[in-house]
């Protein structure tokens, strides 16, 4: 009796090994806690293990930290960046560090179109409005600290100050009186505007329709009630957020179109079971100056089936991008 449950105990644990031997693991990285990046990561994660993945899901400050980090970072096979910062990225051919970040990110999946809210006081009615007001940007290296810089630049609007901070520190700001808008670029509904502002607040969402800014970006609107205290529609711009990798060869390529399939195969069970967002996905989508990693595109034509400690200032990609804006 002894022997067979030794014997039955022993296969259990030679079972459980080679499961957890079989197992692949895959990093994402992708925003702050309380944005949509990382509810998507979340997402992927509990899809991964049904089939075998271990996704491991980082946080961090955004899109420009993403793209440098998917180039450069052990264990980061992919991220969640904008769509401007990718074209940003791809079209200065002057700087030597954003030519081969360039060159070796790959777009796996296009997502969502992330919209720009605007959170202002009464008083800021329109974008033209931020003109010599104190405006919070995001942290340097957020994607939403490069859009933000893009729009001042395309518009010519010139705020008095624009203060480099994240999102939750911008919104107690704004509540305190000591700015008069922020910006932050995430797919409605945020968390941090459902959970953390209120009517008494004394906060709206303020609409960007600036001609300039609106030939450039493509036009959204964030519908009424999307936020318990907003009662009606807002016309802004958007972005569009994208799944990229590295150029990898061998195994990581093998590993990110694998699992790129199982998410193209599942986009329905993502729907029923993710972040609201995951509705307007469309994988298929062309997104334009863009081409698909050739990994994922194998795997398909085949048919098979925290805030991160590292100092920005030491972002060669940052850097750049700050040396030109």
């Amino acid at each position: 009796m002894i022997r067979k449950l030794i014997l039955v105990l022993s296969i259990l644990i030679w079972i459980t090994m080679c499961s957890t031997a079989s197992a692949v693991d895959l990093g994402i990285i992708t925003g702050g806690k309380k944005g949509t990046y990382f509810q998507f990561g979340l997402n992927l994660m509990k899809l991964g293990k049904k089939y075998g993945y271990n996704i491991h899901v980082y946080n961090s400050r955004g899109s420009v930290e993403n793209v440098y980090a998917v180039y450069k970072r052990p264990k980061t096979q992919m991220g969640i960046v904008q769509s401007d910062v990718l074209a940003f990225v791809l079209k200065v051919k002057s700087n030597e560090v954003l030519k081969r970040i360039a060159k070796k990110t790959k777009m796996v999946f296009p997502l969502y179109n992330e919209e720009i809210h605007l959170l202002g006081k009464t008083e800021v009615v329109s974008f033209d409005d931020l003109e010599n007001r104190r405006v919070a940007v995001g942290k340097e290296g957020s994607g939403t600290y490069l859009t933000a810089k893009l729009l001042f630049e395309i518009s010519g609007i010139k705020p008095a100050q624009t203060l480099a901070v994240g999102t939750e520190k911008a919104l107690f700001m704004l509540k305190s009186g000591n700015i008069d808008a922020m910006f932050y670029v995430a797919g409605f509904p945020v968390a941090l505007f459902s959970e953390h502002v209120t009517a008494g607040d004394g906060l709206h969402i303020v609409p960007i329709g600036n001609k300039s800014i609106t030939e450039f970006y493509p036009i959204a609107q964030i519908p009424a009630g999307t936020y318990p205290w907003q009662s009606q529609a807002i016309s802004t711009v958007a972005v569009k957020a994208v799944l990229v990798s590295f150029n990898f060869r061998g195994n990581n390529c093998d590993y990110v179109g694998e699992f790129a399939n199982i998410v193209y195969d599942n986009l329905d069970w993502l729907q029923q079971n993710g972040h609201p967002k995951w509705q307007s996905v469309d994988l298929d989508y062309p997104l334009k100056g863009w081409e698909q990693y050739d990994c994922v595109k194998k795997y398909r034509t085949s048919g098979d089936s925290g805030e991160t400690n590292q100092p920005m200032q030491n972002n060669p990609l940052l850097n750049a991008i700050k040396e030109i804006l």
